[in-house]
């Protein structure tokens, strides 16, 4: 019998799951939101974001935007070249690689002003499985039932053979 879809499907989420489950949004500048005047490195400091976390940038449209840019455009505030780019006001930016990431508001003057994020990306971790019990032991009388069983169905096989040749 081939495996049913719900099957492999329970086994896919089973998988997976984990890693979900453990994932964090990060609404960048908290109650701030994405704006001027306001210091996203020291926001950033004490967070670990890892693979799988989402950056949440929440900001008026069309008076910001955010654009994702290499290390060297971050330094000097340049649009180009462009990795990856929201206009939406509530973008949601799933982190999928591990390494450093750069963002910044891509209106003019916004990104010198402070509206930049440079972020460390980790890889995901799982947590520390739990230490599993230690099989039972059964001792010694357990083997012994086990052993006489074993040899009493021998011996009962050896008798049903016996009889059934009469």
């Amino acid at each position: 019998m081939a495996p049913s879809p719900l099957i492999a499907l329970v086994a896919i989420a089973t998988i997976f799951l984990p890693f979900t489950a453990m994932a964090k949004e990060f609404v960048v500048g908290d109650d701030h939101g994405w704006t001027q005047g306001f210091d996203y490195s020291a926001w950033a400091a004490d967070k670990t974001f890892q693979v799988g976390d989402t950056l949440v940038f929440n900001y008026l449209v069309q008076a910001h935007n955010v654009l994702q840019v290499n290390g060297t455009s971050f330094q000097s505030c340049s649009i180009y070249p462009v990795i990856d780019g929201w206009s939406t006001g509530n973008d949601h930016v799933v982190l999928t690689t591990p390494g450093r990431k750069w963002y910044i508001c891509g209106i003019f003057g916004h990104c010198n002003a402070g509206q930049k994020l440079a972020i460390t990306v980790q890889p995901r971790t799982l947590p520390p499985s739990p230490t599993p019990s230690p099989a039972p032991h059964f001792g010694g009388w357990f083997t012994s039932l086990s052993v006489f069983l074993s040899n009493s169905s021998l011996d009962m096989l050896q008798w049903l053979s016996r009889s059934s040749a009469i």
